[in-house]
């Protein structure tokens, strides 16, 4: 199932995507929830009830039901609300890239245990323009990721099981300020400006029935589901970036035992994959200089236009947009006094 949320007369409204168009779910069955949020919080009365009508419209029947084409509809991002977002760091080719960019050997720990971060879930968006300020156009970086959704509360679950809390995947794109980024963490905090002032999903969350033709074994002594799906950016039209999401070491089912450590994970927090490896500027540009010291670096720019895609999950859209001001937080740094 592929489940979009769009802008109808002034308020998001949840819609199943089927063969090109929206079907509003209130429509196709009164019990059906409105929103994504009600959706998630109701998910396992819910879903039964949606796939047996998205089954009806594919068989024909139900034909009658108001549809729009979904290419006509303002998308927003399928869990327009979410109570949280995390970002993990599951790609080993990535870091092990990152770190080798920076002449620093591949730290042991990656394969110990999964990380994340949590980023600003206020700041999640969905396709169309990406708003920056002046500081962060100091070098701008996209992220190509795939996301998750929890469906159903759960704390202290373990991996084994996890797998079970996931209502569906999405593209991510991790958007990045790395000069703010940078300078944050030299004191051993952040992100968080770096990152806090967009993330983008979408544009719809596939379900795990629809992504089983996909299923691959995850990676030796790990738990969980793995899928190949190829992922690909690009940006103007020039393909910058490819992986694979098969390819992350960690797991999302590892990655929510983790997260629920403790913790009272709630339906409508959103955990990202972390970067695939060649997946943002900042990798690809240390590799090209580590190869070519005279290599010119590449950042967004503003009225670029970056499309992500992941087999089975769609196209993800966003244009570079720079606010209207100069304000700047890098120029309020207090000068250094002896």
């Amino acid at each position: 199932m592929k489940l979009v949320t769009y802008l109808k007369d002034g308020h998001d409204q949840l819609a199943m995507l089927i063969e090109g168009n929206l079907y509003d779910t209130d429509a196709l069955h009164p019990d059906l929830p409105i929103s994504m949020a009600m959706f998630l919080n109701y998910w396992e009365d819910v879903l039964p009830m949606a796939a047996a009508v998205e089954k009806r419209i594919r068989e024909g029947a139900g034909r009658t039901v108001m549809s729009r084409p979904y290419e006509s509809a303002e998308i927003l991002a399928p869990v327009p609300n979410p109570t949280s977002c995390r970002d993990g760091y599951a790609f080993r080719q990535h870091v092990a890239a990152a770190r080798r960019n920076r002449k620093l050997d591949m730290i042991p720990e990656f394969d110990q245990f999964p990380i994340f971060y949590f980023t600003n879930h206020n700041s999640i968006q969905g396709p169309g323009d990406i708003l920056c300020m002046p500081d962060h156009f100091e070098k701008l970086d996209f992220e190509l990721e795939a996301a998750i959704v929890i469906c159903k509360p759960g704390r202290n679950i373990r991996a084994a099981e996890a797998d079970t809390y996931i209502g569906g995947l999405m593209i991510m794109n991790d958007m990045s300020a790395r000069k703010l980024q940078m300078e944050e963490m030299l004191l051993n905090l952040g992100p968080a400006k770096g990152k806090d002032f967009s993330t983008v999903i979408g544009p719809m969350l596939v379900t795990l029935d629809e992504l089983e033709p996909y299923e691959i074994p995850c990676k030796d002594n790990h738990t969980g589901k793995a899928w190949n799906l190829n992922m690909k950016c690009r940006v103007n039209g020039i393909q910058v970036s490819e992986g694979n999401l098969g390819d992350m070491d960690w797991t999302f089912a590892e990655i929510i035992e983790r997260c629920s450590y403790g913790v009272q994970l709630m339906p409508g927090d959103i955990i990202g994959s972390g970067t695939v490896g060649t997946g943002c500027f900042l990798e690809l540009n240390g590799t090209g200089k580590l190869l070519n010291p005279g290599y010119t670096e590449q950042w967004l720019k503003e009225g670029d236009v970056v499309d992500m895609e992941i087999d089975a999950l769609g196209k993800l859209t966003n244009s570079i947009v720079r606010e209207d001001t100069e304000f700047s937080i890098l120029a309020l740094k207090k000068d250094k006094t002896d």
